[in-house]
């Protein structure tokens, strides 16, 4: 048996009519800037999530940048958030000149430990970026205190778990802005690059709709110094079709992921963890394993792809080494990304899959 890792070529050809149909009209029209269809995208990412503004962008990174830049993060600022993420949640923050500064992750869901922030806030501390790892949403409620006690700013970097819930709640709909990516892979995903950010706050979201067109409040005039961070018509078209779907494709994940926890427990693997009071949107199913590398062989032996997110945390990455971070300054973070596999994930995987995955683990 072959198993597809995120299987994009099966999804392609459940909705393939109609999502050819959306690009051809797009191609017909030659609207491929700001079409009609970007309106009709943000109305349906809006009524998806129950944010009061959904507004698309160019990728998920830029939509990060795009939340910092609203909140006016200068160089010199400091914003705590995690390494044990993928690069954007911390590169898009230095790029804007502001440090990012580190905090260790829980052990059981790999997102940031609230219980170590407020040691790590200073006076040049201006935001919180919490990651919904692999789908799952933080820690909010006591993130969202310690924020409020001390006048902070949260951007929720939800590239990951884009339809997760958190007590109800959309993870679109937390924080003071909520960032996520349309990469291809990612649960909901384009053809290409694509992100958005979502907000309930007017005053931001207009800022942020002007710097997406290098600031621009009408055309030529420029309030802010902006970026070119807009969403491709083709990619909002493609996305229209894929999130008529995307609550059944949720739905589906979830289940397999459920599979996967009764195919897998007793096992001496250990399993994610979601919390009662949240869901996840499973952009990865991810376990931890000893002897990773030999056992990774043994499964693409076996016709089994997996990957590891992340193999090398954020605070010992070459590029961060300016930031004085060494070895066992983040145990966890350490520890979680020695051990840490992902297995094929998808709405599509088959039961007769699972079973041969598991089997062969």
């Amino acid at each position: 048996m072959k198993i597809d890792f995120a299987n994009l070529q099966y999804q392609h050809n459940l909705y393939k009519d109609e999502i050819e149909q959306a690009l051809l009209s797009v191609a017909r029209k030659c609207n491929f800037i700001m079409g009609e269809e970007i309106t009709q995208l943000e109305l349906s990412l809006q009524n998806f999530t129950g944010s009061k503004h959904a507004i698309s962008c160019s990728s998920g990174t830029d939509a990060l940048l795009l939340a910092m830049m609203a909140l006016d993060i200068k160089p010199g600022d400091e914003i705590i958030t995690t390494p044990f993420t993928f690069i954007a949640t911390a590169e898009t923050i230095a790029f804007l000149g502001a440090t990012p500064v580190f905090v260790d992750i829980d052990e059981t869901t790999y997102n940031i430990d609230p219980s170590k922030i407020e040691a790590k806030i200073t006076s040049k501390t201006k935001a919180i970026i919490p990651v919904s790892l692999y789908g799952q949403p933080a820690d909010m409620d006591e993130i969202m205190a310690i924020a409020a006690k001390h006048d902070l700013k949260v951007i929720i970097d939800g590239a990951q778990s884009f339809g997760s819930t958190y007590k109800g709640k959309s993870d679109s709909n937390l924080g003071d802005i909520s960032c996520t990516s349309f990469f291809p892979a990612k649960p909901l995903g384009c053809y290409g690059d694509g992100g958005a950010v979502f907000t309930n706050n007017d005053e931001l979201a207009e800022k942020m709709k002007s710097l997406r067109v290098h600031g621009q409040t009408k055309r030529y005039y420029h309030k802010y110094i902006g970026m070119g961070g807009r969403l491709d018509t083709i990619q909002a078209a493609v996305l229209n079709v894929k999130l008529k779907y995307y609550d059944k494709d949720l739905t589906l994940r979830q289940a397999a992921a459920s599979k996967y926890d009764e195919a897998l427990k007793n096992k001496a693997f250990i399993l994610p963890v979601i919390r009662d009071d949240r869901t996840s949107a499973y952009a990865q199913y991810s376990i931890r394993v000893k002897d990773r590398e030999k056992l990774q062989e043994k499964l693409v032996n076996a016709g089994i792809p997996t990957a590891v997110h992340y193999p090398l945390p954020l605070h010992l990455q070459e590029c961060f080494a300016y930031l004085g971070y060494k070895a066992g300054d983040f145990p966890i973070s350490e520890m979680v990304s020695n051990e840490i596999m992902s297995l094929p994930m998808n709405p599509y995987l088959s039961d007769q899959e699972i079973e041969y995955i598991a089997e062969n683990l």
